[in-house]
């Protein structure tokens, strides 16, 4: 991604300035819900490991690609970030399957041993079952506070985003780009083949977890936010690509057409991994309302 005109106007290079800024935004914040989440469960049993190691090993790949490729040392930067938030949530990952594993072995096995009954239960003064608690209803706003956190969180994201390019175009000493100064879209072979490889592990790192979420018929533990940033971030990462146009001596057509071959590895990872995000959320959805049917069937038995 390069970087935005200088001038306001609302153009085509506005138009990738801003959704790219607002891209680099919801990249910042991506892993901060799923981390959270994982902190206050206790437990990051929704999470598939593969799912956590292949994404780790595709942005290793994708430092790798944006180095050799000579892009924004702005997005090199963004890229180790990624691969440092990604090695935060595996190992917090890894501590609590540990922890919760270990505590498992801890539980007291029966070993067929003799065991001393207490016979109070046999007192006609004592109940054979205790009182019927009152069951805990969910609360009735519980899922509209749960859309309306993540709307309004989204929507501060893109909006520091926005302000962020805002600012950067209004105090910015640089002069706007001209035709003729030319961008440089030199095609790095290594650097796309790391490019490729790495849009090829985002995409299979999506199959495990997806696969789990199958397995478990559920998604809980997964922060839906996470997803949501993820999908934010990858959208307007290609919007920003597609938007840009590149100036330089050749036809606007031909340098288009280059520019496009040399970020395609990007497009194709951002587009893929958009593609099986929505699986999640079709799982999201669907194994909640099979959750809600199964609960409201249990208490129409009981």
């Amino acid at each position: 991604m390069f970087p935005p005109a200088q001038q306001l106007d609302i153009d085509a290079r506005a138009i990738s300035g801003i959704t790219g800024s607002i891209s680099i935004a919801c990249w910042i914040v991506v892993f901060s819900p799923q981390i959270i989440a994982n902190f206050r469960r206790g437990s990051a049993e929704g999470l598939s490991l593969a799912f956590l190691i292949v994404w780790l090993v595709g942005d290793v790949f994708n430092v790798l690609g944006a180095v050799l490729q000579g892009v924004l040392p702005t997005m090199v930067m963004l890229a180790v970030y990624y691969t440092l938030a990604d090695i935060v949530l595996l190992f917090q990952c890894l501590y609590y399957n540990r922890v919760n594993s270990h505590n498992a072995s801890l539980l007291p096995v029966s070993n067929g041993s003799a065991t001393v009954v207490d016979g109070s239960h046999l007192s006609p003064a004592t109940p054979l079952l205790d009182p019927a608690k009152e069951p805990i209803q969910a609360e009735p706003q519980g899922l509209t506070k749960s859309i309306f956190f993540n709307a309004f969180s989204i929507l501060m994201v893109c909006l520091a985003g926005a302000l962020g390019w805002w600012a950067s175009n209004r105090y910015s000493d640089s002069d706007p780009p001209v035709k003729g100064d030319g961008d440089d879209l030199s095609f790095s072979v290594l650097g796309q083949a790391f490019g490729y490889f790495c849009a090829v592990l985002y995409l299979a790192s999506r199959v495990p977890q997806i696969l789990l979420n199958y397995r478990r018929q559920s998604c809980e533990g997964i922060s839906l936010l996470f997803f949501l940033f993820a999908c934010i971030g990858n959208m307007t990462y290609v919007v920003s690509i597609l938007a840009y146009v590149p100036h330089s001596e050749d036809g606007p057509g031909q340098e288009y057409r280059r520019y496009i071959a040399v970020n395609a590895s990007w497009l194709l990872g951002s587009v893929g991994t958009l593609f099986l995000d929505l699986i999640i959320f079709a799982q999201f959805f669907w194994y909640k309302s099979t959750e809600e049917e199964y609960e409201s069937s249990s208490e129409d038995d009981g």
